[in-house]
């Protein structure tokens, strides 16, 4: 094994991906089953992962959806980051532990905002931000391709010439986990009550 790919959410930091419904709701004031079923049925966590809108856009569509034309950036900002939970220091550790024995990267289904936020949590714990701590980075938005798609994968593998027999990936989704095994990528998913550090243990 010479290369290892990393999701982010609930992989390097733990996530509640129920959270920014529920604060939304609670700063519209309305039933968190309906701003859910807004949120589905204009897609709009979707198109901002991938790239198809940017963060006035995002920002705009939340406060015509929720028709609140008063919330500041930094309210909505808060409101979707809180999906992110407190980071572990030791799983940062252990990832730059192994940068000299693997090529290391990043592959996420994720959006600006919430990428600047946890940089700017790993910088107040004196730790690289994910661009510094990874050889590449692969963001859905940027790419404007998201897992599971075969794309994604396909396209890691090809803009970082690697070989997918001698690449791990470790992902807490099973349809992610899926689709990269069809590549013949080694994937390991990663659930609780472990955590990335298990996995890690004979790397």
């Amino acid at each position: 094994m010479k290369n290892l790919i990393f999701d982010l959410g609930d992989v390097i930091i733990p996530i509640d991906l129920t959270a920014p419904v529920r604060n939304f709701a609670m700063l519209a004031n309305l039933p968190e089953d309906d701003v859910r079923a807004l949120w589905k049925q204009y897609d709009i966590w979707n198109q901002y992962e991938t790239g198809l809108i940017d963060d006035e856009s995002f920002r705009t569509h939340v406060r015509q959806l929720l028709k609140n034309d008063a919330w500041a950036d930094e309210v909505i900002d808060t409101a979707w980051n809180s999906v992110l939970l407190d980071l572990p220091v030791e799983r940062i550790e252990r990832i730059k532990s192994l940068q000299s024995k693997y090529r290391l990267f990043l592959l996420s289904n994720t959006s600006p905002i919430h990428i600047r936020r946890v940089n700017h949590v790993l910088t107040s714990l004196n730790q690289p931000t994910l661009e510094e701590l990874f050889e590449r980075v692969f963001y859905s938005y940027d790419v404007r391709m998201a897992k599971p798609s075969p794309d994604i994968y396909q396209h890691v593998l090809t803009e970082a010439n690697l070989v997918a027999s001698e690449t791990a990936f470790f992902d807490d989704n099973s349809a992610n986990i899926k689709a990269a095994e069809e590549l013949g990528i080694q994937a390991i998913h990663v659930q609780p009550p472990k955590t990335i550090l298990d996995y890690l243990k004979d790397v």
